[in-house]
């Protein structure tokens, strides 16, 4: 089992949604993935929703702020990625190129974060761990297996993250598209590919399911709809691309998962 106790600086750790619908969104993702929720109120005033899996937390679900849907930002799935000091990462990502849109702030006692946008426009979340280390559970069915960056520039996009978080990327032969894997301390920690068509650049969120056919099914009969797939990724498994029903894109994956 994937179970986590810590994360190794440079590794993705965490995924949370922003939505409109916090409340639908616990029922769809409920009923897909068998997650059980937690609402923990915030300081100011709502609360941002813990998703449980066997007791331990694999993601969260929160309230978009008023400020993105005004500016019409569609709702997102969001990935973190553990590092030692938030305000070294923050400091780093604005001198290599990207934008510091939320500076370094204090998730009250559970950690210390800030937003990074990249130099094509994809956004990371940066975490230092306090009391919370992000996942406790990855890498099984229901639970966060892989972060993967659509960019559109595949030959520039390995330099911000490699100076960033000190990321290795080496190119992954034999399937259907250019691809670039991640590695961390030489374990592998994501990937990267092209944007597809008008795509914009991102980080998509994979989360491991049993049968990706029937994943996808279940997706549409909650009301959910699919972008693409199931696609075979030559001999590593299975994907699918689908939304939520507010319209947040997330990926499934079945095959073989890294302890």
């Amino acid at each position: 089992m994937g179970e986590r106790t810590e994360y190794t600086p440079g590794t993705f750790s965490w995924v949370d949604l922003s939505t409109p619908d916090p409340e639908a969104a616990k029922r769809f993702y409920g009923a897909l993935f068998g997650w059980q929720a937690e609402d923990l109120p915030v300081p100011g005033g709502g609360f941002y929703s813990m998703q449980r899996l066997d007791g331990r937390n694999v993601a969260a679900i929160a309230p978009q702020p008023q400020q993105q849907r005004d500016a019409g930002a569609p709702p997102a799935w969001q990935s973190y990625v553990t590092v030692a000091s938030a305000d070294d990462a923050a400091g780093r990502a604005g001198e290599v190129g990207g934008t510091v849109h939320a500076g370094p702030f204090d998730v009250m006692g559970a950690g210390r974060m800030a937003v990074i946008q990249d130099p094509q426009g994809a956004f990371v979340m940066v975490w230092e761990p306090r009391d919370n280390i992000g996942a406790g559970l990855v890498n099984v069915p229901g639970a966060l297996c892989w972060n993967e960056l659509a960019a559109p520039d595949l030959d520039a996009a390995p330099g911000f993250y490699s100076q960033l978080f000190g990321w290795t990327v080496e190119p992954f032969e034999g399937g259907p598209m250019r691809y670039l894997t991640i590695k961390v301390d030489g374990n592998t920690n994501g990937g990267m590919r092209e944007t597809q068509s008008r795509e914009p650049p991102y980080w998509l969120v994979y989360f491991a399911v049993e049968d990706v056919e029937a994943a996808m099914g279940r997706v549409t009969e909650l009301g959910g709809s699919a972008v693409s797939g199931p696609h075979d990724m030559s001999s590593v498994g299975k994907i699918g691309v689908v939304q939520d029903t507010q319209g947040a894109v997330f990926a499934l994956y079945a095959g073989r998962l890294a302890p």
